[in-house]
C-alpha cells in the first residue's frame, strides 16, 4: 500500500542536513539541500543517490555485475523554454525531453546515452514483465531555487501512462536552431503513487540487485508484472489564481506574449481565430468552429464543437469562445464572464483566452456558481505555444506571420491613384 504522505511541496525545509543525505529515505516534494563551499561539491543529488555524478539530466548507476543501468534519475531545472519539461500534479504525468539538444547529432549519438536509454526503456516497457525486470526505476529531482544547488524528489516515475498511446508515450519530434534542423526525444513518464522511497531499497539497487526485492514499493511491483499504473493524482485545492501565476515568469516568456499583443495591435478582433487555435491546441478533439460576426463592443465569438467517444459514434457538445487581446496591466472581469455565461445554453460550456490575466472577482464568480467556462489566461498561452514547438520570440512571430498575415497598409494620401 501507498505509504503515508509527504512533507508539502511548498514546505522551505530542508528534510535532511547535508552531510546525512547518503543515509535518508527519499521524501515526496521534501526539500534536500546543497552544501556551502559554492562549488559542484555542493550538489546533493550525486550524494542521495552515491555512483550517478552530479551534473547532467540524465543521471545512472551501473550494476556492478551488469554494467547496465539499475537506477536512473532524471533531474530538471524547469527553466528551459525550449524544452519545457512539465509535471501535471493533477494526472500524475511528467513530461520530459531527451539529451540531444543541439544540432550536429544524430537522434542516439549524446554524450551521456539519455536519448538511448528512453529508446530502449520504452520499448522494453511494452514487452513482458521479464523486459519490465530490467527497466531501472526512474527517480526525479527538480532545481528547488534560482541558485545554489537544492533540489526536490518529485517522484517514483514509470514510463508511459494508463491513458496513452505509444506514439505519445515517447516521440522523436523536430527543432530547428540557426537554421539547422534535429531531432530529440519528448518522453512522458506516470509519477507513481509512492510518498517514501526506502534508503534500503536504493542502495540495493545501486548494488544491482533485484528491483523486485531489497524494500521494492508495490507500486513498482506491480507495474513491472503487470504494467498497471497506480499513479500519484493531486487535484488542485484552489481554482482562483493570482495575476502572477497567470502571466510569464521569466523575461522568453514575456517576450512571446508580447510578439502576440504586438502582432494584433490595433486590430485586436482578429486575435479570435488564433484564440481558436490556441483552444485547438489544447482541445485536439475540437470540431466544426465558425468565428461570428464583430460585435458592438469590439470583441469576436467563435461557437463550436467539441467530440466525445470513438470516430464511428461521436457526441457534440457546443462551446462558446471569446479572445481578448489585452495588455498586462488590464485584467478580464466580471462584464466580459457575463458576457460569455450569457450566450451559453444548457449543457454548453464556454472557453474565455486573453493575452492578460482574469480578476479575482470573475473567476471566483465563476467558480462559485460552477460556470462550465475554461479560463485561458496569458501563461497559459505561452506554455501551450512552447508544448508544441513554439519556443522562442522569433518563432512565434513566423508562427503568427504565416497564420495570420497583417493586411497590407492601406496606401499614404499622396501616394494614392489619382482619381
Amino acid at each position: 500500500m501507498p505509504t503515508p504522505s509527504a512533507p508539502s511541496s511548498q514546505s522551505g525545509q530542508p528534510a535532511a542536513a547535508f552531510d546525512a543525505l547518503p543515509g535518508v529515505d527519499l521524501q515526496l516534494d521534501a526539500l534536500y539541500p546543497g552544501g556551502i563551499k559554492k562549488n559542484i561539491a555542493d550538489e546533493p543529488i550525486s550524494k542521495l543517490i552515491q555512483g550517478v555524478g552530479n551534473r547532467g539530466g540524465f543521471r545512472m548507476s551501473r550494476s556492478p555485475m551488469t554494467k547496465a543501468a539499475s537506477l536512473a534519475v532524471l533531474y530538471t531545472t524547469g527553466r528551459q523554454p525550449d524544452w519545457p519539461d512539465a509535471l501535471d500534479p493533477q494526472t500524475g504525468t511528467f513530461t520530459y525531453y531527451g539529451d540531444n539538444r543541439k544540432p550536429g547529432h544524430e537522434l542516439h549519438e549524446t554524450s551521456r546515452g539519455g536519448n538511448l536509454l528512453l529508446r530502449n526503456v520504452f520499448a522494453a516497457s511494452h514487452a513482458g514483465p521479464g523486459e519490465r525486470r530490467r527497466i531501472p526505476p526512474f527517480l526525479l529531482f527538480e532545481k528547488a531555487g534560482p541558485t545554489g544547488y537544492d533540489v526536490r524528489f518529485r517522484g517514483l516515475l514509470a514510463p508511459g501512462g494508463p491513458s496513452l498511446t505509444s506514439d505519445d508515450e515517447l516521440a522523436a519530434i523536430w527543432r530547428t536552431t540557426g537554421g539547422q534542423r534535429f531531432q530529440n526525444y519528448r518522453a512522458r513518464f506516470t509519477v507513481l503513487d509512492q510518498a517514501v522511497i526506502p534508503r534500503t531499497w536504493i542502495q540495493h539497487l545501486i548494488k544491482g540487485g533485484d528491483p523486485l526485492e531489497g524494500g521494492c514499493p508495490v507500486v513498482w511491483h506491480t507495474w513491472v508484472e503487470t504494467r498497471s499504473y497506480i499513479p500519484l493524482t493531486a487535484p488542485t485545492t484552489t481554482a482562483i489564481r493570482s495575476p502572477e501565476a497567470q502571466l510569464p515568469s521569466d523575461p522568453e516568456s514575456w517576450e512571446v506574449l508580447a510578439a502576440i499583443r504586438e502582432h494584433f495591435r490595433g486590430r485586436e478582433h482578429e486575435f479570435e481565430p488564433c484564440a481558436v487555435e490556441l483552444w485547438r491546441l489544447l482541445a485536439p478533439a475540437t470540431g466544426q468552429v465558425e468565428v461570428t460576426r464583430r460585435s458592438r463592443d469590439g470583441g469576436r465569438d467563435a461557437v463550436g464543437q467539441y467530440h466525445l467517444g470513438p470516430p464511428a459514434d461521436r457526441i457534440a457538445i457546443d462551446f462558446a469562445l471569446e479572445a481578448k487581446c489585452k495588455s498586462p496591466d488590464q485584467s478580464v472581469g466580471v462584464k466580459e464572464g457575463s458576457r460569455l455565461i450569457s450566450r451559453l445554453r444548457h449543457r454548453n460550456f464556454g472557453v474565455l483566452v486573453t493575452t492578460s490575466y482574469f480578476n479575482q472577482q470573475m473567476q471566483q464568480e465563476i467558480r462559485d456558481d460552477q460556470h462550465p467556462v475554461v479560463l485561458i489566461c496569458g501563461r497559459d498561452i505561452v506554455d501551450l505555444l512552447r508544448q508544441h514547438g513554439y519556443t522562442s520570440k522569433a518563432a512565434v512571430e513566423a508562427w503568427l506571420a504565416q497564420r495570420y498575415p497583417a493586411p497590407p497598409s492601406a496606401p499614404s494620401p499622396k501616394h494614392s491613384p489619382a482619381s
